[in-house]
């Protein structure tokens, strides 16, 4: 199990609030405040509730994906089942597909009081690193115009 001080900064989750709690790929459980990441409404926003959905997905993908490889999201889906509007939200992740070139994690998100609030899915696509030319054919590659 690796904790998080061992897992890297993201200036997105310092906005956020979001503090990771434990994390490895196969589980990854996190916190974020919901003062400060509301809508107009006064009601969790769901663009803050993906960025959790996506930041703890992401991490768990990457520390599947490490040393080799780096994991970047290709496709998220979340469904917002209720609102939440105090207190801070959990969310954990769990494996759905661990593969070398993708992986996949459902992320479940729940309220102060533990009611299941929205559930997402991130998969990742595995990319070699930058300057690591034995792994060139898995970058993305622009056509020329």
């Amino acid at each position: 199990m690796t904790y998080a001080t061992e897992v890297p900064h993201s200036p997105l989750h310092e906005k956020l609030g979001i503090k990771i709690i434990q994390a490895s790929s196969h589980e990854v459980i996190g916190t974020m405040p919901v003062p400060g990441n509301t809508q107009p409404a006064g009601v969790l926003h769901g663009g803050a509730t993906a960025a959790l959905v996506e930041g703890l997905a992401s991490i768990a993908a990457s520390m599947h994906a490490q040393p080799e490889r780096i994991a970047v999201g290709v496709d998220l889906n979340v469904t917002h089942l209720r609102p939440a509007i105090s207190g801070k939200v959990t969310g954990k992740t769990t494996p759905v597909r661990l593969g070398r070139r993708t992986t996949v994690h459902t992320v479940e998100i729940y309220d102060s009081t533990g009611e299941l609030i929205a559930v997402g899915r991130l998969t990742c696509q595995l990319i070699a690193p930058r300057g690591q030319d034995s792994l060139a054919r898995d970058r993305p590659r622009l056509q020329e115009r």
